[in-house]
This record gives structure tokens, C-alpha cells and sequence, in this order.
């Protein structure tokens, strides 16, 4: 099942197309990463996905549901994390997730948290602690849990390993890839062409607001960072 897609969409900003025509498609359970340099588009093509930017032209969805029909609706299925995850520093973990949860009407046992927090292996004694004492890796995870709680069949993720030291990345990509697996549609944008390539079942490549190609990983085997990084680098 298509859970995104994206048909010859354009995005304009300041008067300037950043995005010119560019489409995919994105399948549940599959996590999909649009990588490109700094201007390439990537960033400007997920805020249109969460409604902050408008399409010039074409048409986008999010699991069947036009944006321009109703954003309101097709947000309810998306969980967004951007490259510094919006959580309180002053609070520990547990209550950002129960402030949170609030705040979206929503309503999860202390069970049901605990169990989000196994999944992503917050450690039991950081769970009340106040984050200003985390590693950005730590928020990362928190900012997760409550996409587990809210139950959000789509995750948009920003930069999401910017700033993390290796056991940190490697950490994140076998959370996706469990999330993945579990049925979690993930679209990641990205400059990152080894972490894309560690965790992507495709990688659409993004220069100057087009698509310039398209990667996939083999039956049991990551897409190739060697292909990905030549043709990222290729002045072509």
C-alpha cells in the first residue's frame, strides 16, 4: 500500500522554484531517504508534506488524502522529527511524554509508556531525569517514544542523525529499521550519504530542486554508499 506519494510537485520560495517536478512514491513498512546537498530541495519538500509550504504545482498525499484537501486530517498520520527534537529540557522523560500526550488529546498507560521506552532503549534510570542532562541521541529517542505512543503510521524524520557520534547512529538506524519492520512508513531527509545508505530501502538523490536518481537495495543487502556517494559528488 502507498502510504506517500508525491505526483510532479513544484515548491517555489521566495520567488524562487526550489523544487521542480519531482515525484516518488513511498510504500508502508519502507523507509525512503531524499538525500541532497544544502538547497537541493529535500527540506522544502517535507515542509509542503506537513503543510508549512505550498505546492505550485503538482499534487502530494499522505496515505490517499490530497494535502490541499484537508492538512488537518493527513497530519493525524504523520509524527515529525526535526534535527533537535522540540522536547522540554526541564522536564525528565516521563513528563514530556505525559505533557505531550495531553497536549494531543491522547491518553496511554503507564504500561503502554514504559513499553515505548523499552523500544527504544532508554535506559530505566534516565527515564526521570531532566534532559537537559541527555545526549542528543537520548532526545532522539524520547522525541520516538512519543511517535510510538501516539501511534502515527508515518514518521518524517529531519537531519536525523546530524551531530550523533557513531554508536549513537547505529543505534538510531536499528530503531528505524525496527519501526520499519513493524509497519512504520519513514520518509528521512538527509545530506547523509553513509547513514542513508545504512538504513534506506530506496534513496532518491536531489540536486537543484530534481531528481536525479534513484537507488534501491538489493534482496537482503544495503544500497551501495560507493554508487551513491559518485553520483552525489558527480558534477554531471
Amino acid at each position: 500500500m502507498i502510504t506517500l506519494e508525491a505526483d510532479n510537485i513544484s515548491i517555489s520560495r521566495a520567488n524562487k522554484k526550489v523544487v521542480r517536478g519531482l515525484s516518488f512514491a513511498v510504500k508502508q513498512g519502507e523507509v525512503f531517504g531524499l538525500l541532497g546537498g544544502n538547497g537541493a530541495g529535500k527540506s522544502s519538500t517535507l515542509l509542503a508534506f506537513l503543510g508549512f509550504l505550498k505546492l505550485t504545482e503538482g499534487t502530494a498525499k499522505i496515505n490517499g488524502l490530497e494535502l490541499h484537501q484537508d492538512i488537518s486530517a493527513a497530519r493525524k498520520s504523520v509524527a515529525y522529527l526535526p534535527e533537535s527534537a522540540n522536547l522540554y529540557s526541564h522536564l525528565s522523560a516521563r513528563e514530556n511524554i505525559a505533557y505531550l500526550l495531553s497536549l494531543a488529546k491522547l491518553s496511554r498507560t503507564d504500561s503502554e509508556v514504559e513499553t515505548a521506552f523499552e523500544q527504544v532503549s532508554l535506559a530505566a534510570d534516565a527515564r526521570d531525569r531532566r534532559l537537559a542532562s541527555y545526549s542528543k541521541g537520548m532526545r532522539q529517542k524520547v522525541a520516538i517514544a512519543l511517535a510510538i505512543l501516539r501511534r502515527a503510521p508515518i514518521l518524517f524524520l529531519d537531519e536525523p542523525t546530524s551531530g550523533l557520534d557513531p554508536v549513537a547512529i547505529d543505534e538510531f538506524n536499528q530503531l528505524i529499521s525496527k519501526l520499519a519492520k513493524a509497519g512504520t512508513t519513514v520518509l528521512m531527509v538527509t545530506h547523509d550519504v553513509y547513514g542513508a545508505c545504512q538504513v534506506a530501502d530506496r534513496i532518491g538523490l536531489l540536486k537543484d530542486g530534481e531528481l536525479v536518481g534513484m537507488f534501491e537495495a538489493n534482496e537482503g543487502n544495503r544500497i551501495s554508499a560507493d554508487e551513491v556517494h559518485r553520483a552525489f559528488t558527480s558534477r554531471a
